[in-house]
């Protein structure tokens, strides 16, 4: 079973993609994709790290080619987060880069879900804000919108979680 969860800043959509992780009684491997730049992104990791802490979950922490990983057929993977993982391909020199970026990220995410029993992909909602920005992030900020598309398309479950309360726009009971 394939689970996309988006949300705002702060919404409360890693708790609850762990929450649900938990209850999908199969080991859990947290694949965290977070590059911790400058005080504030150590923090966040940091935090990130002490909330999951106790909780049984096997973490690996990979920023780039999260395909590459090797996991248990027998498993849970929680990505945290698709919007990280974008801008570490797009804009990390051992990237992707921009041309081909968004086939490239879904290439990943696809040998992942064929790689473990349930896939849980977080992701940020951007964009909504009305600014116009630089050329970089708007690239940006329309991949991350496709992605976000083609991977509603395609998951069986789709969960907005807005003010810490989940929406199911996409869902189907697991087997």
């Amino acid at each position: 079973m394939r689970y996309l969860i988006t949300g705002g800043s702060g919404s409360g959509k890693s708790a609850y993609a762990e929450e649900l992780a938990s209850t999908l009684l199969l080991p859990v491997y947290y694949l965290a994709t977070m590059q911790a730049y400058g005080e504030e992104g150590k923090k966040r990791v940091k935090r990130h790290r002490s909330l999951r802490s106790g909780r049984n979950f096997h973490t690996i922490e990979k920023s780039l080619a999260v395909n590459e990983v090797t996991i248990p057929k027998e498993s849970v993977v929680l990505l945290e987060c698709l919007s990280n993982l974008l801008a570490n391909e797009m804009f990390d020199p051992m990237g992707i880069g921009t041309d081909g970026i968004v086939d490239g990220v879904l290439k990943q995410v696809k040998l992942l879900s064929e790689t473990t029993t349930h896939l849980i992909v977080v992701s940020n909602d951007i964009g909504f804000d009305g600014f116009v920005y630089d050329e970089g992030t708007s690239l940006y900020i329309k991949a991350l919108g496709e992605l976000h598309a083609r991977l509603a398309e395609n998951f069986e479950n789709v969960i907005e979680v807005v003010c810490g309360i989940p929406l199911n726009h996409k869902a189907m009971v697991p087997e």
